[in-house]
């Protein structure tokens, strides 16, 4: 006889509440995968377009032809100058009988022409031309004078159609100015405008240096306006002259030299100059062509044998200026005839004897690219106001009008993570500095400091964090009381919802002048409270039988709040007694004027407090899960084979719980890596490579957050500030990866236990 079988729970179900339920279960497990797809594409979706916005960066520079052509007046006189205005419309050529020819640079067609009136009898013997933006040129006569000239554009819109209007006008006058007193013809020239004066520099035929300036002056009766003259003579420690150079402020004088020797002159009080620097620059080498970088700070030099070097400058240990080499670039083949720096970057161009060109950037060192116009040598080469064109002239009186792409020239391996040698600075630094008030400032897009103190924040907080939150969790989840841990776990995991704005706002208003009035007060926490709370379990473990049974097992924890909050304020108020004592009333002082370490108010300690204070909750949390999961018979089978609770604890809890406690620490991490406001409201937010706990630092996040708003859309700055959130979005992926690698391969050891 079969005896009836007991029916499971499941097969007592109604079936339409089984089939609902599997139903359920079914919309569940599509809806859980569904949105962990969700997740992953989400991510890859953010990653992508960051990429997209940052790819542009690294796209290569381009050029194109436009136009070639030979102008009417090619063979009258040979080229010594050509210009474009900022469209790209008109171009000048400047001939050496002093003819000024405006013409279209899309067919070469004449739109003006001036000729400059030279007295009779005279001849042009020198030619040079000012800053690119004031459109200055000087024209030196065999009689010792000079005709300084400005070309400009008007721009108006007749019948709502742009007419660019080409412009010539005299500074000085329509009439030569007197430079050499003696009449001598003159050998080389040079200007430069400096508010309300105007000065040129000029070598004679006899080998004499002048030093010229015309100031300004308007009567206030006749509103006339009359130049007062000052001529000075510079001795000059060699003959022959082949280029003078003055910077755009006319603070210095340089004189290209034959035999590749250059000398250097502060000419900041022109009434008295001074040789500051003689030396040979090229090894014998002419020098065959030297221009300044936008700025007026950096001289490019180029040589016969087709090198370019990059000069400036720079203060030594005595606090005088030395022209210094700073960097060479990619040589050509043969002779460089002609360099064009970019009027608003530190980029240029340069072309050789072979008709080859050349687009170079400074900062970032890089050769952007090279390639052949024409088969014959440039003689003459101009860039447009925006570098994006440029036009040549070769030796068969050839003019070239090509187009240029090139918008991000800056950036390379070097510049972003490699130190970088800028103007006005004593040696190669990593620097972040991606404005100033300087139309001529060189940018400083080095991700490096920014990314020291990403990782630099982190450490401080996970240096706090860690610690405070692990060992937390280990009490919390095997000694606490269950009543006890009801209230201590969610009043710890309810701080992570603070908002880290506040958090911040109180670490930069209250915290860091805090910490700065009792620095010794914090340093002696550590001192004074584990001592202090080793002192108080032992006399606890002393105390009589009948007080310690008073307190039920896993609430001691309660007794030690009183002691931290007593040993906290004695070593507060120890803190001014011991500054006098050892200090000489002052720890910050201290540590400045014997170890010379310095002391921003807000700085890592600040930061490593706070943001250590938001990322306890998410590592407690998690790792106190972890730990408190692990099954209770492993727990009980090790105690019951005679190992204490601690060995218990450190034997077989946490190797069971590792995975989930290494989890919880790069979780932590990841947060600490990413956070902004804390950092971006605590710290002097200064990209500075520097690991002193009392300095501040500047983090990627913070970075881009501070910054975003105010730049240009499209520009570099912009593209690399993506940059610097891809980076981060790097950073914290390989992060998370590794952990998760790391996380799976303690499970797969300790899931045996």
């Amino acid at each position: 006889m079969i005896e009836p079988t007991t029916p499971k729970p499941w097969q007592r179900l109604n079936p339409r509440l089984l089939l609902w339920r599997l139903g359920w279960d079914r919309v569940a497990r599509h809806g859980i995968a569904f949105g962990g797809i969700s997740i992953i594409l989400a991510i890859v979706l953010i990653f992508f377009y960051l990429a997209y916005v940052v790819a542009p960066l690294f796209k290569p520079a381009r050029t194109e032809a436009v136009a070639t052509y030979v102008l009417p007046q090619h063979a009258e006189a040979r080229s010594v100058f050509l210009a474009m205005e900022e469209q790209d419309e008109i171009g000048l050529r400047v001939s050496s009988d002093g003819l000024l020819l405006f013409f279209k640079l899309a067919d070469g067609s004449v739109v003006k022409q001036s000729q400059l009136h030279i007295p009779h009898g005279t001849s042009i013997t020198a030619f040079n031309s000012g800053e690119p933006a004031h459109g200055l040129m000087v024209f030196g006569l065999s009689n010792g004078n000079a005709l300084v000239v400005r070309h400009h554009y008007d721009v108006s819109y007749p019948d709502n159609k742009r007419l660019i209007s080409p412009e010539v006008d005299y500074p000085l006058g329509e009439k030569p100015v007197r430079v050499d007193d003696k009449h001598k013809p003159l050998h080389q020239v040079a200007v430069q405008e400096n508010g309300d004066a105007l000065v040129l520099a000029a070598s004679t035929d006899d080998h004499r240096l002048l030093l010229v300036s015309f100031e300004k002056q308007t009567s206030f009766l006749s509103e006339e306006v009359t130049f007062a003259r000052q001529a000075t003579s510079l001795e000059h420690p060699v003959g022959n002259i082949n280029q003078l150079l003055l910077d755009k402020d006319v603070r210095e004088l340089y004189t290209v030299n034959e035999g590749g020797e250059l000398s250097y002159f502060d000419v900041s009080d022109r009434s008295n100059p001074v040789l500051v620097q003689h030396i040979e620059v090229a090894k014998g080498r002419n020098i065959t062509a030297a221009r300044f970088l936008a700025g007026g700070i950096s001289l490019l030099l180029a040589t016969e044998r087709g090198r370019i070097m990059q000069w400036f400058p720079v203060r030594d240990e005595s606090g005088k200026e030395r022209l210094t080499f700073i960097r060479e670039f990619e040589p050509h083949r043969s002779a460089i005839t002609q360099l064009a720096p970019e009027y608003n970057r530190k980029g240029f161009l340069a072309v050789d004897a072979d008709g080859q060109l050349g687009i170079y950037h400074s900062t970032a060192h890089v050769t952007v690219l090279k390639k052949r116009i024409t088969d014959k040598a440039i003689d003459q080469l101009a860039i447009s106001p925006r570098a994006n064109a440029l036009l040549a002239e070769d030796a068969s009186g050839r003019m070239f009008f090509w187009r240029i792409e090139n918008e991000h020239p800056e950036v390379s391996w070097s510049s972003l993570w490699g130190k970088v040698w800028y103007e006005s600075y004593q040696q190669p630094e990593y620097l972040w500095q991606s404005s100033s008030a300087s139309n001529d400032f060189e940018p400083k897009f080095s991700l490096t400091p920014i990314s020291f103190g990403t990782l630099k924040a982190a450490f401080y907080a996970m240096l706090l964090a860690v610690p405070l939150s692990i060992m937390g969790a280990m009490f919390t989840a095997q000694f606490m009381a269950p009543r006890m841990r009801r209230v201590v776990k969610p009043s710890i995991e309810i701080m992570e919802a603070l908002p880290t704005v506040i958090l911040g706002f109180l670490a930069g208003l209250w915290l860091a002048p805090f910490v700065e009035t009792n620095l010794l007060g914090i340093f002696s926490l550590l001192l004074i409270i584990p001592p202090a709370v080793i002192l108080a379990a032992y006399a606890w473990q002393r105390a009589p039988a009948n007080i310690r049974h008073s307190v039920p097992d896993g609430w001691e924890a309660a007794l030690l709040i009183p002691v931290v909050i007593l040993a906290s304020v004695v070593a507060l108020e120890l803190s001014p007694w011991l500054e006098v004592q050892f200090f000489g009333g002052s720890l910050r002082t201290w540590l400045s004027q014997n170890l010379g370490v310095d002391y921003d108010q807000r700085n890592a300690l600040v930061v490593g407090i706070a943001m250590g204070f938001a990322v306890i909750p998410t590592i407690f949390s998690i790792a106190e899960d972890a730990l408190f999961a692990v099954p209770k018979h492993l727990v009980q089978g090790s105690l019951a084979l005679g190992a204490t609770p601690w060995q218990t604890l450190v034997r077989v809890v946490i190797l069971t719980a590792s995975p989930g406690i290494f989890s919880a620490v790069m979780i932590g991490l990841g947060r600490a890596v990413g956070e902004t406001m804390i950092v971006l409201m605590a710290t002097g937010n200064t990209p500075v490579m520097d690991f002193s706990i009392f300095q501040g630092m500047r983090t990627l996040s913070a970075n881009v957050a501070v910054e975003m708003p105010e730049s240009e859309l499209g520009s570099t700055h912009y593209r690399v500030l993506f940059l610097a959130a891809l980076v981060l979005f790097v950073f914290t992926f390989v992060f998370n990866t590794v952990a998760e690698i790391v996380r799976q391969r303690l499970r797969r050891k300790y899931s045996s236990l």
